[in-house]
């Protein structure tokens, strides 16, 4: 409440010293706007008539004339018996031909009209005027400050009071069993409700408080009658705004209208595309929802370029300045951004990946978690998410893992190497028996070897396996390996990559006869 006082002290401060130049700016105002129709004749601050047929009259201020009334004299010229007396005006035929009176009717009321002008201009600028507006701004003062302490007070108290009502009520909000507004949040509105109608109430009598202060002085009684219009203006010319604005702002509600309903439509059509429901040759599932909101946003560009000279203020400079802003600000600080949004939809149509498919991205190696416009998620195989921006995959080579193991399986390979002393046949026995002994692998289509090399020692053998279930090749991988070492051990082969320093006494050969050692069995064309 000291704050409220301190502030209101203030404000009278400002306005009772600067406030008679705004009284007198006020004046000039609403003179100049009268001045549209002919010539307003002001004494202080009030306009005592408006001479239509203008001549050019000047007056003198009011504290300066001789006497308080106008007196009124006919002549036909101007000559020396005008010597001794201050001539206020004069009035020609013109005037009272465009007042449609007589010179002498037009003259007496004209006389008339700055006699109690004049009158009332030296009794407001008397001492006893100045000091009994000084007495009524003291009075209010006193009035505005018991009020708003009062005000203050009492509002503490009746908010106090309501929520104690409202805690032992438990007042809320209720659909059957779920409780939609507790009962903290209605005390919230309501207190809210009560600061609102507080702020009304301290402003309505602020406003009266200013219109008797600035009406009881005769340098500020001009402004004080303007206060309200100032304060309405604002509203009336916003309001007439939206109104002349009211064809323009239907066009505009049509347009978004019919834009909204546009975008539901195709909602309703793509999410079918994606369900299956509706088939379209050439056109995938998984194109549905990214197809979806191209649609969107290009609907909405179209609608926003068609709406756009409707929208009020679309036409001043302000509002073009603004757009060139956004847009020079939009194509520096998002060419990152925007080659990521392009990417993302180039995989999304190339069909690179899709959420599920174990992949493999330059150096990272998982399973795709989500895709974005912007980014994807992966997921390794050590349970790390890795994001990886979808400008570089675009430039990256991708493996694909899933993509054909639906349909053919996935051929999963790995390598020993053995010297040429063991038969190559019972190699290739041994790693067809480690692959039986792995469960998860297929057995149609046929696990198959390739002699990859024949190096200066030894010889590389390559086993490749098919499997359907990708996402769990590493634990392929694992049980494969473990059946290999078992099944090399059973039948005696080491597995070894020999290097010699100098040539062995024997030949490393295999004699036919041991061609094929266990488990290896002849061919039918070798028998």
């Amino acid at each position: 409440m000291n704050k409220v006082l301190i502030v209101l002290c203030a404000a009278f401060l400002f306005v009772h010293t600067g406030v008679c130049r705004a009284g007198e700016a006020a004046s000039i105002t609403e003179a100049r706007r009268m001045a549209s129709s002919g010539q307003p004749i002001v004494i202080g601050s009030e306009t005592v008539f408006v001479v239509k047929d203008i001549k050019g009259y000047q007056f003198p201020p009011a504290q300066f004339y001789p006497h308080p009334k106008a007196y009124l004299a006919a002549s036909d010229t101007l000559n020396d018996r005008f010597a001794l007396v201050m001539v206020l005006m004069v009035v020609f035929e013109e005037d009272a031909l465009a007042e449609g009176l007589s010179r002498q009717e037009l003259a007496a009321d004209w006389s008339r009209r700055l006699s109690t002008a004049i009158e009332g201009y030296r009794e407001k600028h008397t001492l006893k005027w100045i000091m009994t507006g000084m007495a009524k701004t003291l009075l209010a003062t006193a009035l505005l400050i018991l009020l708003l302490v009062l005000l203050n007070r009492g509002f503490r108290r009746a908010d106090t009071t309501l929520h104690e009502w409202i805690n032992r009520k438990r007042l809320s909000i209720h659909i059957q069993s779920v409780e939609l507004v507790a009962p903290e949040r209605i005390g919230g509105i309501l207190s809210g409700s009560l600061g609102t109608i507080r702020l009304l109430l301290m402003l309505i009598l602020l406003y009266g408080y200013s219109h008797v202060v600035l009406k009881s002085f005769p340098w500020t009684a001009a402004f004080a009658d303007q206060i309200l219009h100032f304060v309405i203006r604002p509203f009336q010319v916003i309001g007439e705004a939206v109104w002349a604005q009211i064809p323009n702002l239907f066009f505009v509600a049509i347009i978004f209208g019919l834009a909204v309903y546009a975008t539901k439509l195709l909602r309703i059509v793509f999410t079918e595309v994606e369900k299956g429901v509706i088939a379209l040759k050439g056109f995938y599932p998984e194109w549905a929802q990214p197809t979806f909101r191209i649609c969107r946003i290009l609907i909405a560009v179209i609608a926003l370029v068609m709406a756009f000279p409707y929208i009020p203020g679309s036409q001043s400079p302000a509002f073009k300045g603004i757009s060139i802003f956004l847009g020079v600000l939009f194509s520096l600080g998002s060419t990152s951004a925007v080659s990521n949004v392009l990417a993302g939809y180039s995989l999304i149509y190339r069909r690179v990946f899709k959420v599920g498919d174990r992949v493999k991205i330059a150096d990272f190696m998982g399973d795709v978690m989500e895709m974005r416009l912007q980014v994807t998620h992966l997921r390794t195989i050590k349970n790390e998410e890795i994001i990886v921006p979808n400008s570089m995959i675009s430039s990256s080579h991708v493996i694909n893992y899933s993509s054909l193991a639906r349909q053919k399986g996935l051929i999963l390979h790995t390598g020993v190497t053995i010297g040429y002393d063991t038969p190559w046949r019972q190699v290739h026995a041994l790693l067809l028996l480690a692959a039986e002994r792995t469960p998860g692998l297929l057995r149609e289509p046929k696990p198959f070897i390739l002699q990859t090399s024949l190096d200066d020692f030894y010889v590389s053998y390559e086993l490749n396996v098919y499997c359907d279930t990708p996402l769990k090749m590493v634990e392929h991988y694992s049980e494969l390996h473990k059946n290999i070492q078992d099944a090399f051990n059973e039948y005696g082969v080491q597995i070894m990559s020999p290097n010699y320093r100098f040539d062995p006494a024997k030949p490393k050969v295999v004699p036919k006869d041991q061609w094929h050692a266990a488990p290896a069995e002849p061919q039918e064309d070798e028998r």
